[in-house]
């Protein structure tokens, strides 16, 4: 406990300093890029929160991560920031019927947004609820901690209405200040991932959305579920477990992004008894995410074959928050992903799919100091993902554990 208030303490102190005007020198011996590059014995020059140099390392440190491998902050595009286990260690997603107050339910989400921060991951997407929004301002205000959030505050399937009722409910979205739609084109995976939003209706989501400047992301598990969202104009789609190889390849020609999700169904096998009975949470649904695990990891590796624009995304529910780096695990031992893949899915790849590929997501000089280093090489030894010692964002720093 005392090691962990003096890492605090620390860390506090370098935040203050990282938070004035002053350039920062930030030493590295090694420096993963984001963009597939690994440099070595590098200095990072940081200014009023953004990287301003980076070259050669000759002058003294103002935080010297020397023996750690750097990164860019890890970026997960798919999570759901406002489900939690409540205190009776059963899920609840912050709505109707829950058991906890609406405070209670905000404090858990703002506590699951620090924990992801805490592992390493400096901008998520969540999609989606009301709440999204106010974590969102409070987080960007900086009056609480949290990775940077992007938010579809709702959802678009198939009982939103009609090609011209979806079209008003996407324009609501914009209003309300939503970042991009998320779209539920086929069932759930527990339901068997049948498609179940008509193409006029997809054509509506997706059209509509273009218009309004924001993208869309697709829940769709089945072929022809994907490839009429692909042919709509999506932007990603998510889960694919029973995608074949022509909708991959469409997708590849497109260039629609696919995120393929192992975290979620690990998560909810290893939470079952914290799920089982809720909704479509029966037996028959944890057997049908049993038997998708080796679905994904097969259809990760057909996409990688076709080329497809991969992204990381955990799909994150309660109990995942906070571990979402495992992602990077699972699709490199079961997925057969190589290492520096799987981190720039997670870095670059993720941040051209959310449209913010010239602030977020590399190395580079002019973008955002979103950085996290850890103890060991991932391209060595994925598993280093784990060790997260040190987490800055814009500049500030949040986390600083060495060993």
């Amino acid at each position: 406990m005392l090691r962990h208030f003096v890492h605090l303490l620390f860390a506090a102190a370098l935040a203050a300093a990282t938070a004035t005007a002053q350039p920062v020198i930030v030493r590295t011996s090694t420096l993963i890029d984001g963009r597939g590059h690994v440099l070595k014995n590098k200095e990072l020059t940081i200014e009023n929160g953004r990287i301003t140099g980076i070259g050669d390392a000759h002058q003294k440190p103002s935080i010297d991560l020397s023996g750690l491998t750097v990164m860019p902050g890890w970026i997960d595009t798919h999570i759901h920031a406002t489900w939690y286990f409540n205190a009776e260690e059963r899920l609840e997603q912050g709505g109707r019927g829950s058991k906890s107050t609406p405070q209670q339910a905000a404090l858990y989400a703002a506590a699951n947004l620090y924990a992801t921060l805490m592992g390493g991951f400096t901008t998520v997407q969540s999609v989606g609820a009301e709440l999204d929004a106010d974590l969102r301002a409070r987080i960007a205000g900086g009056t609480i901690p949290g990775p940077r959030v992007l938010t579809s505050l709702r959802q678009v399937n198939e009982n939103t209405g009609d090609p011209a009722r979806i079209r008003a409910y996407v324009q609501k979205m914009k209003s309300d200040s939503a970042d991009l739609v998320k779209i539920f084109a086929t069932a759930s995976i527990r339901d068997g991932g049948k498609m179940t939003m008509t193409p006029e209706q997809l054509n509506a989501a997706c059209g509509e959305a273009k218009a309004q400047g924001l993208r869309t992301l697709v829940h769709a598990h089945s072929s022809d579920g994907a490839r009429a969202s692909v042919e709509a104009g999506c932007t990603t789609i998510e889960h694919g477990t029973f995608l074949d190889d022509a909708t991959l390849e469409l997708m590849a020609r497109r260039g629609t992004f696919f995120d393929p999700n192992f975290l979620v169904l690990h998560n909810y096998l290893d939470n079952k008894p914290k799920f089982l009975g809720i909704g479509n949470y029966t037996e028959e649904g944890f057997a049908a995410m049993e038997k998708g695990l080796p679905l994904v990891a097969q259809v990760l590796r057909r996409a990688r074959a076709h080329n497809v624009k991969v992204v990381l995304g955990t799909d994150g529910v309660a109990g995942a928050h906070g571990h979402n780096a495992e992602e990077f695990i699972y699709r490199v031992k079961e997925g057969g992903d190589q290492p520096m893949d799987a981190i720039t899915s997670g870095t670059s790849v993720a941040a051209e799919s959310l449209g913010m590929g010239g602030q977020i997501g590399s190395i580079a000089e002019g973008l955002q100091a979103d950085l996290v280093a850890v103890q060991g090489d991932p391209l060595a030894d994925i598993t280093a993902v784990r060790h997260v010692a040190f987490v800055m964002k814009g500049g500030k720093i949040y986390k600083y554990a060495p060993r």
